[in-house]
């Protein structure tokens, strides 16, 4: 069987781009179990209420939703476990002082595989205030009639 090469994305958090300011970004590896990366490869995985954290030195993913293989026996996983992310020391070190400041949690935003291994992205993340949030869909909402606005404009020239 060839290697696989690529990114191919299994789930994606867009919520926490709204909700969240991102401020940093970091690729790290998952501890999964057999059946959890077979659920994997079917394209199964949640990231809804999704949140990273360190305890002990160490990084902790929590309430993903990866569901029960369907072909698993008695051995298949149960579907919201912790999982242990894997990054460096430095890292880890960076991460605690940076989530101690007030405001500041670990949020996953992306589960894919890269190059055959699964990896999740995790953003160091700020909440953001009701009024941002409202702010965020004001621009976006600019941005796309502007968008518009143009292409109605090359289409008039070109007629």
């Amino acid at each position: 069987m060839a290697k696989e090469t690529g990114r191919k994305l299994i789930a994606q958090n867009k919520k926490a781009r709204h909700d969240y300011h991102i401020l940093d970004t970091y690729e790290c590896g998952l501890v999964l179990t057999g059946t959890e990366v077979k659920s994997l490869r079917q394209g199964r995985a949640s990231l809804a209420d999704g949140f990273a954290q360190l305890d002990g030195g160490e990084a902790w993913l929590h309430n993903v939703h990866i569901p029960e293989y369907s072909q698993g026996t008695w051995t298949n996983h149960s579907a919201r476990r912790r999982r242990k992310l894997l990054l460096h020391r430095a890292e880890i070190d960076k991460l605690i002082g940076k989530t101690q400041e007030t405001g500041h949690t670990l949020v996953p935003l992306a589960l894919y595989f890269k190059d055959g291994r699964a990896k999740v992205e995790v953003a160091l993340a700020k909440g953001k205030k009701e009024y941002d949030k409202r702010q965020t869909l004001r621009e976006k909402q600019d941005r796309r009639e502007t968008d518009r606005a143009i292409s109605a404009a090359r289409r008039r020239e070109r007629a």
